[in-house]
């Protein structure tokens, strides 16, 4: 049914306030706001007015970014110099006739066009998530009355009425509420519910303490409320932050950045060296087409096509490992990122902290302090004496009346779903709940003793709920929990141990509350009061505020707090270790930020000036931001717009950051930074879109793990890199060799295909599943500026190319001069170049160690890939065919024999140049 109300005529122009005096609405008055938005405070719009304003503002939902269409998104993965070379010298062999060659080279590009552009199509997701989360049903009053309406259909100036269990559907000026609370976690990082009135405020106040504000996307736990709709659409703060997401750069990761200069590199150097390949044969007096095909084959042979498959192997089989360790991929380069992570920006709550309110401490009002362990909703843990007993089941006394207080004096309820504890309502009461659980008072024991009857609801300005109950032997009990001033104002006494009525001290109590408040907790003072059976003298069961002042029992305190991960500390210690920086940035008090920070070893118990406020950080100049960002640790009280500019300075500092949170108010960080981390259990479905990662146990204690997994796969890139390239520079060099000297070319572009894709797969990739080495985790993080081959590594690479060129040269002319033919020499430098490549992959197994320190059978791919490319030889050197398609012929044992000798003077010599180098640095 329809409510309805008889009303005066509806505003009859389209004089609606524009989006930018709309956005101060929070300071100015209800009546005020009213009137700026041309509306009725009770009735609302009429129908034609609500269409004028939804043909002039539009609906309301967020606007889709422009994007490539797919051809372009296709397209933008070939845009790659050395893809170019590689397509290049696809199209020249297929003119030449050498289709098979053609083909392989085009195949490689393709497969690795297509992993780009799966994973780029992923990445878009997040805009289309951020959009989804206003797409809801609201209640708006139109012609006076209360309809139900897709939530695009509201237009500013609309009535909009919300209650306990809605999530706003645009930015709402609350002219109207009753007992209305609002967690805007998602929004602003704040743990707790806040209380919602129409008070005006400052113009100047933030957005996380416009208590008269209802924003967009935000849910409401209590109480009701009508509000006028301010802002729809893009205009909302939702909106806001989705332009921050688009407007956010997605960065090349470190890997990206470094290959892409190092393929520039190469790039230039490969066309350089075939450029003067073929002016050297022409100026012999070689023919064009021979000197073009040479060219062509230098080239091919110096690209490493196996690269780009190397590269997305490693990756995803560094994906397969950090999903075993609880962390989801979504882009792959994030692997990798991870391991050259210098400084982790980690969100507080949800994040480092569990996003369950948790009772700490209670005190009682002979002073008496009880420490309560356990976490989260789950009632697992213990109430301590002073003395370290375990308090069991209280009977009597202030302790026992504290704790029911808190569990019955209560709506909220918790539930058991899926091997989690879940709680509905208000975050306060659920910790109280699960404090007397720990103390072995049930709720639907409790309920069954003292059946509440009459209540006095929370509201910001009485800041206390109380509630009556009837107890079986007659008589009434009121029970209330409210601020601790307010609960003073109404107790004149207070309970000793032993259940008795003493004055009350007061400014005992306030004492005891700073400093429980001091340690970064919320403190609620809790009360009783015992009646008379109301119906022994004809009253109804009621209860009236106006009765409580000054005949309620103080009972003590419950302090709580939103407490640190278990693993938390551990994971920030580890993180140190590795030389990685951990900073905390949240929407949420500094109090609050900093009492966390200590508990998890972030910060010292006097490092009060590593503490930045959001207010603080907007007065720094702009000469002093940088360095004030690099000194600080705790940034609290920030909005989405300064989280960017946060990460944005680390960045320009050269750090590499990741960016953790699980709220709307973070996916413009999570995207800008170099990975993004995003919680998989309590984030929002914006951040996980936004972010490069997903944690499944939302643990930052996962962060460590897939640090450690991300530099394991930047190792064993490395390890790659260096094995693949000498191969590549001497396949180019031995041709160019061949030509200054005007002799047969020692191996065939067929030969060099052969090489470069069987090599590659059967023992290059085996080194993706190397396993990680001793200390890794040790060592400080990689510097961002260095390049990806350090002096030492490109030095060892040289050596490895010039005993392959020198090797293989060696034994071709060898051959020929003891009566081989040059189907037999070449046969024997193909042959060389493979044993060589073999021997040197048990040497890159480790960049700074021998391969007998790593253990020669520690990792099983790398021997079964041996035996595959041994049987790859063997079938090209005695196979039939494979001498018709490959020009190779058999060879002898005598042959077999020089060639594993130089393979082993090969391993040797590079043996020597590792411990050489070893004890230089």
């Amino acid at each position: 049914m329809r409510s309805s109300v008889s009303r005066p005529s509806p505003p009859s122009s389209s004089r609606a306030a524009s989006p930018s005096s709309a956005a101060a609405s929070h300071g100015l008055a209800a009546h005020e706001v009213v009137l700026m938005m041309d509306t009725d405070p009770l009735h609302g719009l009429d129908d034609d007015e609500a269409r004028r304003r939804l043909a002039r503002f539009g609906p309301n939902v967020l606007p889709a970014s422009a994007r490539d269409n797919t051809l372009m998104r296709m397209l933008r993965q070939f845009h790659h110099p050395l893809i170019y070379i590689l397509l290049a010298s696809g199209v020249i062999t297929a003119v030449l006739g050498e289709f098979v060659d053609s083909a392989v080279i085009f195949g490689v590009v393709l497969i690795n066009a297509v992993v780009g552009f799966v994973q780029e199509s992923r990445a878009e997701a997040a805009l289309d998530a951020l959009r989804s989360m206003v797409r809801t049903e609201a209640r708006a009053v139109r012609g006076g009355h209360v309809r139900p309406l897709p939530s695009e259909e509201l237009v500013p100036g609309d009535l909009v009425l919300v209650e306990a269990g809605d999530k706003a559907p645009a930015d709402l000026r609350l002219v109207r509420s009753s007992e209305l609370r609002v967690d805007e976690s998602a929004l602003t990082g704040e743990s707790a519910p806040v209380s919602k009135d129409e008070v005006v405020l400052s113009v100047a106040t933030p957005v996380a303490d416009r208590r008269n504000m209802v924003y967009s996307g935000t849910l409401v736990t209590a109480g009701t409320g009508a509000g006028v709709a301010v802002a729809t659409g893009a205009r909302t703060e939702l909106g806001e932050i989705h332009r921050l997401v688009g407007s956010a750069e997605l960065l090349a990761t470190p890997l990206t950045e470094k290959l892409a200069r190092f393929s520039k590199v190469l790039t230039v150097a490969i066309l350089a060296l075939a450029a003067v390949t073929f002016v050297i044969g022409l100026i012999r007096g070689e023919g064009v087409v021979p000197m073009f095909t040479a060219a062509v084959a230098l080239a091919v042979g110096a690209i490493p096509e196996g690269l780009p498959a190397a590269v997305t192997i490693t990756l995803a089989i560094g994906v397969a490992r950090m999903a075993r360790r609880r962390a989801v991929i979504r882009r792959l380069p994030a692997v990798e990122t991870l391991g050259g992570t210098t400084v982790i920006c980690s969100d507080k709550t949800g994040t480092l902290t569990e996003n369950q309110m948790t009772v700490r401490a209670l005190w009682t009002p002979e002073g008496d302090r009880y420490d309560v362990t356990g976490s989260g909703y789950a009632p697992e843990g213990e109430i301590r004496e002073p003395g370290g007993a375990v308090v069991t089941s209280p009977t009597s006394g202030a302790l026992r009346w504290c704790l029911l207080a808190g569990a019955a004096c209560n709506d909220a309820t918790l539930a058991r779903q899926d091997g989690r504890w879940t709680l509905t309502g208000d975050p306060t009461e659920g910790a109280m709940l699960v404090a007397a659980a720990k103390a072995g008072l049930d709720r639907d024991a409790l309920a069954d003793a003292y059946p509440r009857v009459a209540a006095i609801p929370f509201s910001s300005e009485r800041q206390y709920m109380a509630t009556l109950h009837r107890a079986r032997g007659g008589d009434h009990v009121v029970l209330l929990k409210g601020a601790v001033e307010r609960a003073l104002d109404l107790c004149d006494t207070w309970m000793d141990a032993d259940g008795g009525v003493r004055p009350l001290d007061g400014d005992a109590v306030l004492r005891a509350a700073d400093e429980l408040a001091a340690g970064g907790l919320r403190v609620l003072a809790t009360a009783v009061r015992f009646d008379a059976e109301p119906a022994r003298r004809g009253e109804p069961e009621e209860l009236d505020e106006r009765g409580l002042r000054g005949t309620m029992v103080l009972t003590g305190l419950q302090a709580m707090l939103d407490p640190p991960r278990a693993a938390a500390a551990r994971a920030v210690r580890a993180c140190h270790a590795a030389g990685i920086e951990v900073k905390m940035i949240t929407g949420d008090h500094a109090a609050t930020a900093t009492a966390v920070a200590r508990g998890i070893g972030l910060l010292g118990d006097h490092s009060d000036h590593e503490v930045l406020t959001g207010a603080q950080l907007a007065g720094l100049p702009e000469e002093e931001y940088p360095g004030a960002v690099e000194r600080a640790r705790v940034f609290a009280r920030v909005s989405p717009e300064q989280k960017l500019r946060l990460v944005d300075a680390l960045q320009s500092h050269g750090q590499v950051v990741a960016m953790t949170g699980d709220g709307v108010n973070d996916a413009p960080a999570l995207r800008q930074a170099n990975i993004g981390v995003a919680m998989g259990r309590n984030g929002t479905e914006v951040a996980k879109e936004a972010a490069d990662m997903v944690l499944t146990d939302d643990d930052f204690a996962t962060i460590e793990a897939a640090v450690e997994e991300g530099r394991g796969v930047f190792d064993n890139l490395t390890k790659f890199i260096v094995w693949t390239l000498p191969t590549n520079m001497a396949e180019g060099l031995v041709i160019l060799v061949a030509i200054l000297f005007g002799a047969a070319l020692p191996i065939l572009p067929t030969q060099i295909l052969w090489i470069n894709m069987t090599t590659a797969v059967a023992l290059g990739l085996m080194l993706a599943f190397e396993p990680k080495e001793e200390g890794i985790m040790g060592r400080p993080p990689r510097d961002p500026a260095r390049p990806l081959l350090t002096g030492s590594l490109v030095a060892r690479v040289l050596l490895v190319s010039t005993l392959l060129v020198g090797g293989s040269w060696w034994l071709f002319q060898w051959e020929l001069a003891n009566g081989a033919g040059e189907a037999v020499a070449r046969t024997a430098a193909v042959n060389l170049f493979v044993m060589v490549e073999l021997f040197y992959l048990f040497s890159c197994r480790s960049l700074t160690r021998s391969m007998w320190h790593v253990g020669l059978f520690s990792n099983h791919w790398i021997i079964g890939g041996v035996t595959v490319q041994m049987a790859g030889q063997l079938a090209l050197t005695y196979l039939p065919v494979m001498n018709r398609l490959f020009h190779t012929a058999p060879i002898g044992l005598p042959v077999w024999s020089r060639i594993i000798g130089i393979s082993a003077l090969a391993s040797l010599v590079v043996a020597v140049d590792k411990r050489v180098r070893r004890r230089i640095m």
